[in-house]
């Protein structure tokens, strides 16, 4: 069987001419070199190089060998080449205000590629921050201008038997009765709040969260509605458009400037972004 190291020797002393050089150059003693070429020979049953106090050079046996000896050194260096390039690091700050679903799927397919994600999750201005700081490549959540994913508006959440959650829209004034549940990290809870109060419309707050399946489970469970992005949609859940609140979200990718020669690239982001393109459908 022929050793890897004996044939980068041969290589080695046909590329450099000489021995002593050869030797220098795989940083071993010419003895050494000189050894492995003999037990090189010695494998194959005749001689690969002939020498003179001048010059050496290949045999009619050293000239076939060197054609495979290039070609299997080479696909050695490929093979170390591909096992040793770092795997790229995609680091990723997650909106809460992202459906469990949705961030699973779009996950799923960036983690398929073999690229290494690193997720930090947390509110759009924690985020935001954390970007500018370095901290973390880019930001998937609420964006402004041309680079969104997808878009939707907000809508009423109401357990799937409530008798309105067939209704084609529902006025503030409808639900003033209904207990709510209050999303206390929602980008949009203030706008919320003003929708209600300028109708005259001051629910009971029937829970505080700042979890939104959980909030998407007392709302299935009777407990209460509350305000939602439509990509929310979830069995035991209806979502039914608030008449007059006309807010809509973009969600997409905002990168930091240093981050986006390497992401360019990446096909954790192409993958990320393939799926959220389809982000408003119902959960699944």
């Amino acid at each position: 069987m022929l050793d890897r190291q004996l044939l980068r020797y041969f290589i080695a002393v046909v590329d450099h001419g000489s021995f002593t050089r050869a030797a220098a150059a795989c940083r071993v003693t010419q003895p050494t070199l000189s050894a492995g070429i003999a037990r090189l020979e010695a494998t194959l049953g005749e001689p690969v190089l002939t020498r003179s106090p001048r010059r050496v050079e290949l045999t009619a046996a050293g000239g076939r060998l060197l054609v495979h000896a290039r070609r299997i050194e080479g696909e050695f260096t490929a093979a170390e080449t591909v096992a040793t390039a770092p795997v790229r690091l995609v680091r990723l700050g997650i909106v809460s205000t992202l459906p469990g679903a949705l961030v699973r799927r779009a996950l799923a397919a960036a983690s398929a590629t073999g690229e290494r994600i690193e997720v930090v999750d947390g509110r759009d201005r924690e985020l935001v921050a954390a970007r500018e700081r370095g901290r973390i490549d880019a930001v998937l959540g609420p964006v402004e201008g041309g680079a969104a994913l997808f878009e939707e508006g907000y809508a009423v959440a109401l357990a799937a038997g409530h008798p309105l959650a067939g209704a084609a829209r529902i006025a503030a004034e409808g639900i003033a009765g209904e207990p709510m549940i209050v999303r206390r990290h929602c980008e949009a809870l203030s706008e919320v709040s003003r929708h209600f109060t300028s109708r005259g419309v001051r629910p009971f707050m029937a829970a505080r969260t700042t979890n939104d399946d959980r909030a998407l489970a007392f709302v299935a469970a009777g407990l209460g509605v509350t305000v939602m992005p439509e990509c929310f949609a979830d069995a035991g859940v209806a979502l039914v458009p608030l008449e007059g609140f006309v807010r809509r979200r973009a969600i997409g990718l905002s990168v930091a400037p240093d981050s986006i020669a390497r992401l360019r690239d990446s096909a954790a982001v192409a993958a990320l972004a393939e799926v959220l393109r389809g982000g408003a459908s119902p959960r699944t």
